[in-house]
């Protein structure tokens, strides 16, 4: 069967054969793909379907809801709850755990996701996505608190995100490479596109907001300087800037074309301790870019390594190829 011809479904059904995974896993993955597929569908319709613009409410985070944001988090309880094994979700959206449902089974996975990333770009239609992490639990918890539910990183058995841009893909692994898909508008169905992601040394961009210098460390400061020197600085090449203020986005050019993003700590949001969340963009993050091979970091500690149980935890993020993400560590100590 040719790559583009194999379904999401397929897929994910020829890999649990293949590697004796979870059915469980397969249940919940197809579950997220499903959500996915109907973010797409509200935001293809836009100011048509009067989904644009913000609501007079704040999420936990403290930052102004967009209609979409609330629409997409809806979708995913909505799309995951009934699938039987979940013990709970957990949303950036959302101040506390989401429990199942009681009419549902409970099962010992916990999804953790970013329902609609990047929306401050919704309204000039730029690229937007949603963004996944799972975990398993030895057990389904007693209680459905935080401290039940949340794990470091490195205990995750999948991640992913999709891209909603000019096609909606979808990119995940279960911790066996990372996988691309493509949504067929023709069947309504993910098809594999891109197989065995791997990101490329060769790339000579960066990503970073670069209206923040005047707050950066003197590691990153060193690092950027270096890159936007000429063919005669020190990288001896000369490198490209990008930044689309969507994660999502900016991570899926460094899966395919290399380079790195940086959203560093710096003296502006020290005290917050970064900008990023751990349990619903860093993590996930951080797992697909190793699983292609590349590193992820805060500067000084491995992403997947953090311990926290604050569902909101905020953590400096510097990901991509692995040779120029260590640059960046070695220039921090």
């Amino acid at each position: 069967m040719p790559e583009t011809s194999l379904t999401l479904i397929q897929f994910l059904l020829d890999e649990r054969r293949r590697l004796d995974t979870d059915r469980d896993l397969t249940t919940l993955l197809h579950g997220v793909a499903t959500a996915c597929k109907a973010v797409s569908s509200s935001l293809k319709n836009g100011a048509l379907a009067d989904v644009l613009g913000s609501l007079e409410t704040e999420n936990v985070q403290g930052e102004t809801q967009k209609k979409l944001d609330v629409i997409a988090n809806d979708i995913f309880l909505q799309r995951c709850e009934f699938s039987g094994v979940l013990a709970a979700m957990v949303s950036e959206e959302m101040e506390e755990v989401y429990p199942i449902p009681a009419q549902f089974p409970k099962g010992r996975y916990v999804l953790l996701f970013d329902p609609l990333d990047g929306s401050s770009n919704i309204d000039v239609n730029v690229s937007v996505g949603s963004i996944f992490s799972i975990i398993r639990l030895a057990e389904t918890p007693e209680d459905g608190s935080f401290d039940a539910v949340l794990r470091p990183g490195s205990e995750q058995v999948a991640a992913g995100y999709a891209l909603y841009g000019p096609s909606t893909m979808l990119v995940l692994s279960a911790g066996d490479g990372v996988n691309a898909f493509t949504l067929d508008g023709n069947i309504g169905e993910f098809r594999l596109t891109h197989r065995n992601l791997r990101i490329s040394e060769d790339g000579a961009e960066f990503a970073i907001n670069a209206s923040r210098a005047r707050w950066w460390e003197p590691p990153v400061k060193r690092y950027i300087d270096e890159c936007i020197a000429d063919e005669s600085g020190p990288r001896g090449r000369d490198f490209n800037m990008r930044w689309i203020a969507s994660m999502v986005a900016e991570v899926h050019r460094v899966l395919l074309r290399g380079g790195v993003f940086i959203y560093p700590k710096d003296s502006k949001n020290a005290e917050l301790g970064g900008k990023l969340r751990l349990f619903y963009e860093a993590n996930p993050m951080a797992f697909l870019v190793e699983q292609a091979g590349g590193m992820a970091t805060t500067g000084r500690q491995r992403v997947l390594d953090i311990e926290s149980n604050s569902p909101h935890e905020r953590v400096p993020v510097i990901l991509g190829a692995r040779s120029e993400v260590q640059r960046i560590v070695d220039y921090h100590c």
